[in-house]
């Protein structure tokens, strides 16, 4: 069964290699190879939500439950990540800067995330998130470096234009997408 603290250990010692990126999307893919033991130590996603599991400066292991078809707009990160998907699915698509003093964005690729798929994105990375599915999704996200406190951009999905990432807006993304799932 999957154990938060084993699994933080670790993470926490592949810091220590040569490539702690890939030495931790090694542990990611691991532990989503075997979803039902993630959903064991977990439990079945009940509601949309970002459960902290581990927070430090130098390592962030975060349980992302994305709502039916819910919508994050293209942000970076700043640090390398890693997401492993234990149930459900996760489209990406990936952006780039177009290159001129605009700030503004293209599409770039994409990729889609299914149960026991594992994705590493660089720290130049920038990203939009769908959850295309009727059914709450769950992935673990492990950031090398403080998620909740980089200095981060979010485009503004109509005009692709840059602006200052905004957690809490995108948290309340995640409650707007709870109030949908109660009135279906």
């Amino acid at each position: 069964m999957f154990d938060v603290q084993r699994f933080t250990e670790q993470c926490q010692a592949a810091l220590k290699e040569s490539d702690p990126a890939k030495a931790i999307r090694e542990t990611v893919e691991r532990t989503v190879s075997a979803p039902s033991e993630v959903l064991k130590g977990l439990g079945e996603p009940q509601r949309a939500t970002v459960q902290r599991l581990h927070v430090a400066d130098d390592l962030t292991i975060i349980n992302v439950i994305w709502g039916p078809h819910m919508t994050i707009m293209p942000h970076n990160h700043k640090i390398p990540a890693i997401i492993g998907v234990y149930t459900g699915a996760e489209d990406n698509i990936f952006w780039r800067r177009t290159g001129d003093s605009s700030g503004l964005i293209k599409a770039a690729g994409a990729r889609s995330l299914r149960e026991k798929d594992v994705e590493a994105l660089g720290a130049d990375a920038i990203h939009s998130v769908t959850n295309p599915i009727l059914r709450l999704t769950g992935a673990i996200h492990v950031y090398l470096g403080p998620f909740f406190t980089v200095h981060r951009s979010e485009w503004d999905p109509e005009s692709l234009t840059e602006g200052v990432y905004d957690i809490e807006k995108n948290m309340r993304l995640f409650e707007e997408s709870n109030a949908r799932l109660v009135k279906s």
